[in-house]
């Protein structure tokens, strides 16, 4: 008899995309086991006319996805990691993290130019707030505006002349096949990514012995040592998206190294520094960067951005 799994998924393509390539791995990994995709609509995918930092942040892309896993109507959720908060539902652990895709952001402009050469008041698209900052303390001129949808949709309002250029995750973009979209590629240094950006994370009921062995081959141990960096430096943060913050880690043999920022809304101050480790000690790494960051002045930056929010 063959087993059926349930893989809940958001209906965007680009989630669809994520999600089929996690069910073509589970399938030829195990002879017998057939999976299904339920598609789920979350809170974000409704409210599309408002900054994600208006209307309740990360949650807003996994929460009901959660919520079927914990009620049986799924066995599995995949998510794109940047959209995971640094809490987890009672009930549900992330059990896998496949290799990470390119973890960059990437610039589209609407005449080629990069972001160097682009006009002075360049209109700019993004829902982040993180790559708003960044862009703002690069390039203070810039008129940098919300921009929600799916992919397809912010390309077509940036082809329609409503921006001049937008930013996008380059993992997306590659995904969707699209990469030959993008103008210009940002490097981790530059503009620091969001928390797991590039990673898809797999979560599932805690107590599901089955289910986490069927995906325990899908997990890249690099990548789950990066992101628990990451997410380590989230926590100690308590940061979302209603905060300009980003980290990513990069691991290479037995050393991880973590780049982390703080930054005002408006980009006229960025807090920034990085530090190396052990891979064994990944989640202790992001920890005591977060802690340094708010003493070189994150702690003030974070309370004014949260006072004004009251």
């Amino acid at each position: 008899m063959k087993k059926t799994v349930r893989i809940g998924t958001r209906k965007s393509k680009l989630a669809l995309w994520q999600s089929n390539w996690v069910k073509a791995r589970i399938e030829s990994l195990n002879q017998g086991v057939v999976v299904e995709l339920v598609k789920i609509t979350t809170t974000g995918d409704k409210i599309l006319d408002s900054p994600l930092s208006k209307i309740g942040g990360k949650g807003l892309f996994v929460k009901e996805i959660e919520a079927a896993l914990l009620d049986g109507r799924v066995d599995i959720a995949v998510h794109s990691m940047k959209d995971v908060p640094a809490e987890l539902p009672q009930g549900l652990t992330l059990c896998s993290f496949p290799r990470r895709e390119d973890p960059r952001d990437v610039l589209i402009s609407a005449d080629g130019k990069p972001l160097s050469q682009l006009k002075k008041g360049a209109r700019v698209g993004t829902s982040s707030l993180r790559r708003a900052a960044q862009l703002l303390h690069l390039r203070p001129d810039l008129q940098v505006e919300n921009l929600r949808g799916n992919v397809d949709t912010r390309l077509k309002k940036l082809a329609q002349g409503d921006f001049d250029a937008i930013v996008l995750a380059a993992a997306g973009l590659g995904r969707l096949g699209l990469s030959e979209r993008a103008t210009e590629y940002f490097s981790p240094e530059t503009i620091i990514p969001a928390i797991g950006q590039g990673v898809l994370g797999l979560e599932i009921r805690a107590d599901d012995v089955e289910t986490a062995r069927l995906l325990a081959p899908l997990n890249h141990h690099h990548t789950e040592t990066a992101v628990k960096a990451e997410r380590a430096f989230l926590k100690e943060l308590e940061g979302g998206c209603q905060v300009p913050l980003a980290g990513h880690a990069k691991v290479d043999g037995q050393s991880v190294e973590l780049l982390g920022m703080v930054g005002e809304l408006d980009g006229s101050k960025l807090v920034r520094d990085s530090l190396v480790g052990r891979i064994q000690e990944a989640e202790k790494l992001g920890i005591e960067l977060a802690r340094r960051l708010l003493k070189m002045g994150a702690r003030e930056i974070l309370q004014k951005i949260y006072s004004s929010q009251v």
